[in-house]
């Protein structure tokens, strides 16, 4: 077999599981957030509702794709991938297991960190384009926004890295092969909750979905979009934050470390990014949506100095508990 074939076999085979994951993530949130507020959820479509994405994937095929006619046609119709694109590539340098994975590079960290920021370029091509001004004014919070948490967010995963010193995300995961960084104590607990912080800010979730305030902006930058572009956005967004759900669960839970033969790590890897995503999930059905200018206030004037100074404070411990340094 030739060897371009074989070094597209593994990244067709992530993507595609990617591409599963996230379509029953979706089940798996409106079943918890329906519990959570004692309803059903989802459960006509085949047994408990489990044929529900399927059936939500045919609909959005099925709906026309109408274009406003004063939107600028290019910019509108290269948002939806543009934002995709690096929803998906986030996950090129996560490993799965030991040896399991796309790509293990040496800059892992920096390369997730830096494309899944290339997301707003998307969102912001989307609001643009649609020439609405309640889209543009979506777009323009969210890019304030997701930049704004996006340092917070930097700081907070810095800090396993220091405390595993590389960049490389499989030396991460086995620096915690005696303990889980989110027990480290007291850095790793304030670690991950900035980390988590960030998180539902930086994915534009509840309280901090001031981008897609009902009251005001209806669905916010993709409102003008319909059919399959609708459900590339939504699949970029729910993506995104598998992906920063399984980057959580590789710097502050040990990864795939977990009790059983090895070949069930790829499975304690995924139970644990589903813990990250449920307890995202969790915040955002449980506090309600805050102001701007609070929300601004949050990262500028408490996050951002409070990881900061964490980080300063992680490479102070690492030195001192570093022999003959």
């Amino acid at each position: 077999m030739p060897g371009w074939v074989v070094s597209l076999i593994a990244p067709f085979i992530v993507l595609n599981a990617i591409l599963g994951i996230v379509t029953y993530v979706t089940l798996l949130e409106r079943k918890f957030a329906a519990r959570m507020q004692s309803r059903v959820g989802p459960y006509r479509v085949g047994p408990h509702g489990l044929l529900q994405p399927i059936a939500d994937a045919i609909k959005l095929m099925m709906k026309e794709d109408v274009v406003p006619d004063a939107a600028d046609r290019p910019v509108y119709n290269l948002a939806p991938i543009v934002f995709l694109i690096p929803c998906m590539l986030i996950f090129a340098t996560i490993p799965f297991a030991p040896g399991l994975g796309v790509a293990d590079l040496n800059i892992g960290i920096l390369f997730f960190l830096a494309v899944s920021a290339m997301e707003i370029v998307g969102l912001f091509m989307a609001g643009w384009g649609s020439n609405n001004k309640y889209a543009l004014l979506s777009a323009m919070r969210a890019v304030n926004q997701v930049i704004s948490y996006d340092l917070p967010f930097i700081f907070a995963a810095l800090v396993p890295v220091l405390l595993a010193g590389s960049l490389r995300l499989s030396d991460i995961a086995a620096a915690q092969a005696g303990l889980w960084f989110v027990f480290y104590p007291v850095i790793g607990q304030l670690a991950f909750v900035a980390f988590i912080v960030s998180t539902v800010a930086a994915e534009n979730r509840a309280p901090f979905d001031i981008l897609e305030a009902e009251s005001e902006l209806v669905a916010g930058f993709r409102v003008e979009y319909s059919g399959m572009k609708f459900a590339i956005i939504q699949l970029g967004e729910y993506a995104h934050v598998i992906g920063a759900s399984f980057l959580g669960a590789l710097l502050f839970f040990g990864a795939w470390a977990g009790p059983g033969p090895e070949w069930m790590g790829p499975i304690w890897f995924l139970l644990k990014a589903m813990v990250v995503f449920l307890l995202v999930t969790w915040v955002r059905w449980s506090f309600v949506r805050i102001r701007v200018d609070q929300m601004l206030a949050l990262s500028w004037k408490a996050l951002l100095p409070a990881t900061l100074v964490l980080l300063i404070g992680t490479a102070v411990v690492v030195v001192w508990r570093t022999p003959g340094v």
